[in-house]
């Protein structure tokens, strides 16, 4: 029963820590609907997909995948963004030949981009079949940091 408590307790907490950052885009999302990022938060996300793209090309896979799961944090409120993230992780799935990514990632691309533009996205969640695709996580500072500076 412990171990149950602290389960759900660290859940409460992290979805408490990103409460502000989930404030931040259903605000931008609410003033006006919006089909793409904003420029500014644009080029920190296509940032992480050039260094997806390099380290995929260079076959350091792990880093290109944790590269993957952070441009997932930062466009899972825009439709477009989001359902490019799934896309690129189903593709990546195929590559290592992982059956339970590439089944993961079916689903989350169909419904991805729709719970984007409804604003029900799952804040901090890095999208991988390896994670509840329904679960918030916590935010890495630097990625917490780009979003609050760029979603007010």
């Amino acid at each position: 029963m412990l171990i149950e408590f602290k389960a759900k307790r660290f859940d409460l907490t992290i979805e408490y820590q990103n409460q502000h950052i989930l404030s931040l885009i259903y605000r931008r999302i609410s003033m006006k609907l919006y089909w793409s990022m904003p420029p500014s938060l644009r080029q920190h996300y296509q940032q992480e997909l050039q260094h997806y793209q390099n380290a995929f090309a260079t076959g350091n896979l792990s880093e290109a995948w944790h590269r993957l799961e952070r441009a997932h944090i930062l466009g899972q409120a825009w439709p477009l963004e989001h359902s490019y993230v799934h896309w690129l992780m189903l593709r990546f799935g195929i590559y290592i030949k992982s059956t339970k990514e590439v089944l993961g990632q079916i689903p989350r691309l169909l419904v991805g981009g729709v719970k984007s533009f409804v604003g029900k996205i799952p804040v901090g969640n890095t999208g991988g079949a390896n994670v509840p695709s329904l679960r918030p996580m916590d935010i890495s500072p630097d990625l917490k940091q780009i979003l609050e500076s760029n979603l007010k």
